[in-house]
């Protein structure tokens, strides 16, 4: 979720200028509530549900407890109060199963052991979502 449908990296920039000292400015609450998406990304996670069984799988901020729901309140902002099920909170992606993780990481968070195709988004050949549809739309 974070990095790959909303900008997580230009969120937390910003709030460190607004308050510097702030070490962890991920751990305020509204911090992912208020995240934008990433361009692009609304379209093309909604042209993907219409092919695949899609899943939102996001690794929690342990810093801010609030995360939980606000990512949760997030989805439904931008999607729909359905896709909302759909939505997996966990710090170990490689416990999931599943044919495809588009993730902007590809360590750290247990990327490493997911069994399906791991697509890097933000690098290589998936600097866009563009990039990522035309790899898995027919």
């Amino acid at each position: 979720m974070d990095d790959t449908i909303c900008d997580f990296k230009a969120a937390w920039h910003d709030r460190r200028k607004l308050k510097s000292r702030a070490k962890f400015p991920q751990s305020k609450e509204g911090f992912f509530l208020d995240l934008q998406p990433i361009d692009g990304a609304i379209d093309a996670v909604n042209q993907l549900r219409q092919h695949y069984d899609v899943y939102i799988l996001t690794a929690p901020s342990y810093k801010n407890p609030h995360c939980y729901t606000e990512k949760r309140l997030w989805i439904e902002q931008y999607f729909d109060l359905e896709f909302t099920q759909r939505l997996i909170i966990c710090a170990h992606k490689n416990l999931l199963l599943g044919d495809y993780l588009i993730d902007d990481n590809i360590t750290g968070k247990g990327q490493e052991g997911f069994t399906g195709k791991l697509i890097n988004y933000g690098s290589g050949s998936f600097q866009s979502w563009e990039c990522v549809l035309n790899e898995l739309l027919p």
